[in-house]
């Protein structure tokens, strides 16, 4: 899982990189604002970002702000590193559009587990995204059935748009994710079946009777 860091001071991004890199993720590092930037749009997608709140060329709220702003089908998790402890400075990065934030110096132990955290909550988010997709995708093919179909008055066969005639459920199985099972209704047991098995009856009897 790729990771964006975003640090301008040398021992601390060393100690982020170590500590997330431990942990088995593919660490991207950027020394200030305007790289982390820039290494984001180049990586196409970026999981989670960590990005320092403070930094020379682009601070991390600019940064985070950005990322909300790309018109983008992936979710980036971001966690603001700030030193700053104001209720106002929080609510500030959160508005920007930061799911989460550490205070400086920060914890390796509560970063990591906080990073694990957001992944979730991005793999949960992706997982919701396909479900709504497959969702359209039914959606969509419910609605090919809606409208004004062409049907015989006796064979009960429907008219395509090509004008071809098939059976309705040669129809149905085209224009959706509908399966068939044929049995017999009530009505036509009595109406076609049972008049077609006691001719066979009469007519088994006969060869019988003639035999004999």
């Amino acid at each position: 899982m790729r990771i964006l860091i975003a640090e301008d001071e040398p021992v601390s991004r060393r100690a982020l990189e170590a500590a997330i890199g431990k942990e088995g993720f593919d660490v991207v590092v950027a020394s200030d604002g305007i790289d982390a930037w820039e290494k984001y749009q180049a990586e196409g997608e970026v999981p989670l970002a960590i990005l320092d709140w403070m930094m020379p060329g682009m601070d991390g709220v600019e940064v985070c702000r950005r990322i909300q702003q790309v018109d983008s089908s992936s979710t980036t998790y971001v966690i603001l590193l700030t030193a700053r402890r104001s209720p106002g400075d929080i609510v500030a990065g959160l508005e920007a559009g930061a799911d989460d934030y550490v205070m400086k110096p920060f914890d390796q132990q509560e970063l990591i587990a906080r990073i694990k955290v957001g992944l979730r909550v991005v793999e949960l988010q992706r997982s919701l995204a396909e479900r709504v997709k497959q969702l359209e995708h039914t959606l969509a093919d419910v609605n090919q059935l809606q409208g004004l179909l062409p049907i015989c008055s006796y064979c009960k066969k429907i008219r395509d748009d090509k004008n071809y005639w098939q059976a309705v459920e040669s129809y149905i199985a085209e224009h959706s994710e509908a399966q068939f099972s044929h049995g017999i209704c009530p009505d036509c047991m009595e109406k076609y079946v049972k008049p077609q098995l006691e001719s066979l009856r009469a007519s088994r009897a006969a060869r019988k009777r003639s035999v004999e």
